[in-house]
């Protein structure tokens, strides 16, 4: 598929020029009303910039916004429509968006092939209808489409009950709605930017490898993350990933690994989850990175979407806590990477610069006296030596000699200057969290144990071997 012709047909869903909301209404709390206030309130901040056309025949106007009675009577420049009304309703207002000309829709609506039979039966009339007029499906039985930086968010649960993240890097595409609302949520908690958030539902059209050919040209982008029940187009599938993963990683978190797990993804939104052995197969023939958790994903994501890429597999440990750094070297092991062999100028260097109770080593221990020109001698010294690949900073914010802020502004510029990726670890509560989102604000991932900082680099050091794999 040519670049223009799929960024062509799914950039309506992320950059609309008109939204035509069918099913929206003035009863709060309901979803067509959620979804007509998240547009209005985006467009009233300047956000969206598109025009907003509600359409519902029992209503004339909504808090103020002329309402059509039919998606036959908006304007021309809707291109993309939201619908929200019952399923029984939705074939025949297919037909009418047909008519319209509109290109793109997404189906909120439940009630679908993950009921059965007669829910089959109309998904198929819908499909039918798109295919015949050449109109792009998200949905049904999904929250649809979130960009922050567009302000589309037909996400139907009000910020009232649940925040929105922040824009960023990340992209993520899943099944599972509610897993959707809840990651948004989360993200904007853990301050991890969301660059456009895709729930497809019972993906009747739109599908994973469209939206992973969609996310290779987007350059807001740098890493693709999806949840997964089950692939409905194998080949379709594999044949994407292969183009996509050699420009930007993919990470996948595959549900339904067990039979009780499979049975309930069928339940769920109809997907036929399949052998596990054969997702994790086709994962490694594509070089998908499988994240175990949603934690992992997300962990593997941030790592990606803040770092540059290692060009080996030796991490290098820097700490002012000696039980950090054991952990840290525990986890390399773990995770397959190597410990780094520091050299001779680095261990001479730190040694001159250092109290003679600190340990220029990997892991080097600044101790709890430490202060912040200290972690900046052990930086450097790891920056400059050949023998580092990916950098691992932790450091305990509580110690009591630490200027936090001059820390935060050493491994911000290193990160910023040095061809290595830079991750940090810090452990605590409150306080740490505090410095810990001013850190990643400044482009530096910060992880919460030594286990997960070193487990997302070993995602970097996985799909930089992919690469060079590639290249053989």
């Amino acid at each position: 598929m040519e670049k223009s012709r799929i960024v062509e047909e799914l950039k309506p869903f992320f950059e609309p020029k008109g939204v035509a909301i069918i099913g929206a209404t003035d009863k709060k709390g309901k979803v067509g009303n959620v979804i007509f206030e998240n547009f209005k309130v985006n467009k009233e901040k300047g956000i969206f910039k598109g025009n907003i056309y509600p359409v519902n025949p029992k209503l004339t106007e909504i808090e103020g916004v002329k309402c059509y009675p039919s998606i036959k009577d908006v304007p021309e420049d809707a291109d993309l429509a939201v619908i929200s009304i019952p399923a029984k309703f939705v074939p025949a207002t297919m037909k009418d968006i047909a008519e319209k000309g509109i290109k793109s829709v997404i189906i909120i609506t439940g009630g679908f092939g993950e009921l059965g039979e007669e829910g089959k039966r109309m998904e198929q009339e819908i499909l039918q209808i798109a295919r015949e007029n050449g109109i792009r499906i998200v949905g049904p039985n999904c929250v649809g489409v979130y960009v922050p930086e567009t302000g589309v968010d037909t996400v139907f649960l009000p910020e009232t009950k649940m925040d929105r993240p922040e824009t960023g890097a990340i992209a993520f595409v899943t099944q599972s709605g509610a897993f959707a609302a809840a990651m948004l949520d989360w993200a904007a908690m853990a301050n991890i930017g969301i660059g456009k958030m895709v729930s497809y539902g019972n993906k009747l059209d739109v599908d994973d490898a469209d939206l992973m050919e969609y996310f290779m040209y987007d350059d807001q982008i740098r890493v693709i993350t999806f949840y997964i029940e089950g692939v409905k187009d194998g080949r379709k599938f594999i044949e994407t990933a292969r183009k996509v993963t050699p420009h930007k990683p993919i990470i996948a978190l595959k549900s339904g690994r067990t039979e009780y797990g499979a049975k309930a993804a069928s339940s769920h939104t109809g997907s036929l989850a399949g052998a596990d052995t054969i997702y994790d197969a086709v994962f490694k023939q594509t070089g998908i990175l499988r994240a175990e958790d949603f934690e992992h994903m997300f962990d593997m994501a941030k790592a990606f979407a803040k770092c540059k890429l290692p060009k080996g597999d030796r991490i290098g440990i820097i700490t002012d806590g000696g039980g950090a750094g054991v952990m840290a070297s525990d986890a390399v092991a773990k995770f397959g990477l190597k410990m780094a062999e520091l050299s001779e100028e680095t261990l001479k260097y730190m040694k001159e610069k250092f109290p003679p109770h600190a340990v220029a080593g990997n892991p080097t221990d600044v101790v709890g006296d430490t202060d912040a020109q200290r972690y900046k001698i052990a930086i450097e010294a790891f920056v400059n030596d050949p023998n580092v690949d990916v950098i691992v900073v932790i450091t305990l914010f509580q110690v009591p000699l630490l200027d936090e802020m001059e820390l935060i502004d050493i491994l911000a510029e290193y990160a910023k200057k040095s061809d290595k990726p830079i991750i940090a670890v810090a452990m605590g509560g409150k306080k740490t969290e505090y410095y810990a989102k001013i850190l990643e604000d400044k482009g530096v991932p910060v992880y919460l144990t030594p286990e997960r900082g070193v487990r997302a680099a070993a995602a970097l050091v996985q799909y930089v071997k992919y690469l060079e794999k590639l290249k053989e």
